[in-house]
């Protein structure tokens, strides 16, 4: 659900010649400008599709960097949003999507019915959606950290958008989530507003947290950010399985999930030692972490952050390639 049906950011510069996409979810007919490479009968050569948000990016540079310099592939990537890359991947417009929050309906519809997608496995990675306070709030307000108490709470975080009420701040109105369902289930006096994109919000938190003004925001792990603003997640009620099957009725909290890969069905049998190093692509959240942090808050190229992670840590990447 970051489901992702949840987690697109805007401009961490990602220098991975990436072709930019511009329509929404459910639009298949933009993969039509995805890559030639992808799936090409007898080329040495690779298409990722890449999420926009910074971890997604951390994914595909040290999956691209290893393809190029130790496998001899060309590597070809496309940003495109969640729902759309299970399209492109379903077409062999991309070759392989290396991390899903969670889209039940496009894996029934292309793993199970159509078969044109494999599942590649477990990333290492277990994603969480939540709503987060500063933990410096929490400090003065301990009981904060309870959804039952928001309300009380509300007008600590009114804003110029949110029209009177507690302003509960999401990132893209692409990211399918269920803020709003939450507000109005849980009968919250608070108005989702949506920052445009993951750097937008990052922006905005940063900016929150200089001031030290209150702020409440939907936001997930793992993510760089944690490390440079310590946030504390409210407890929405708890997680059931069902509880969200019927997306108007939600009222519990976000699940966790074990981050998933999938590769185009063909490319999954005829793709070499590429679909087989993909495969076994297996790394942990501070892995992630570390790149995500070494493109996104120290401006290194997405490239030049992946050698540094291949160079320090040759005890991971190797058994990928055994």
């Amino acid at each position: 659900m970051r489901f992702r049906r949840f987690r697109t950011t805007g401009p961490v510069a990602v220098a991975l010649a990436v072709l930019g996409l511009t329509t929404g979810c459910g639009a298949a007919d933009m993969t039509k400008q995805a890559s030639p490479f992808a799936n090409a009968q007898g080329a040495k050569s690779v298409t990722l599709s890449v999420q926009s948000w910074v971890g997604a990016q951390a994914n595909v540079a040290v999956a691209q960097y290893i393809l190029e310099h130790k496998l001899g592939y060309r590597v070809d990537t496309v940003q495109v949003d969640e729902v759309p890359a299970w399209d492109a991947l379903s077409q062999g417009r991309v070759d392989a999507l290396l991390e899903d929050w969670g889209h039940p309906d496009q894996e029934k519809r292309y793993v199970e019915d159509k078969r044109t997608i494999r599942h590649a496995g477990d990333l290492g990675v277990t994603g969480h959606i939540g709503w987060y306070v500063p933990t410096y709030l929490v400090k003065q307000h301990p009981d904060i950290t309870d959804w039952r108490n928001l309300n009380k709470y509300a007008s600590l975080f009114r804003t110029a958008e949110s029209g009177g009420k507690g302003q509960l701040m999401d990132g893209s109105p692409s990211y399918v989530t269920n803020d709003k369902a939450l507000v109005k289930n849980l009968k919250l006096n608070y108005q989702v507003v949506f920052a445009g994109s993951e750097a937008a919000q990052i922006t905005q938190i940063k900016q929150f947290a200089k001031d030290r003004k209150p702020f409440l925001t939907y936001w997930y792990s793992p993510q760089w950010l944690f490390k440079k603003v310590p946030m504390t997640e409210v407890k929405l009620p708890p997680y059931k399985e069902g509880c969200d099957a019927d997306a108007a009725q939600i009222a519990c909290a976000y699940p966790h999930t074990p981050l998933q890969k999938y590769l185009n069905a063909d490319f999954a049998k005829s793709g070499g030692k590429a679909a087989a190093f993909l495969k076994k692509f297996r790394w942990t959240t501070q892995d992630q972490d570390e790149v995500a942090l070494l493109i996104a808050q120290e401006k290194l190229s997405p490239e030049d952050a992946a050698k540094k992670w291949v160079d320090s840590h040759p005890d991971v990447w190797k058994k990928w390639l055994s």
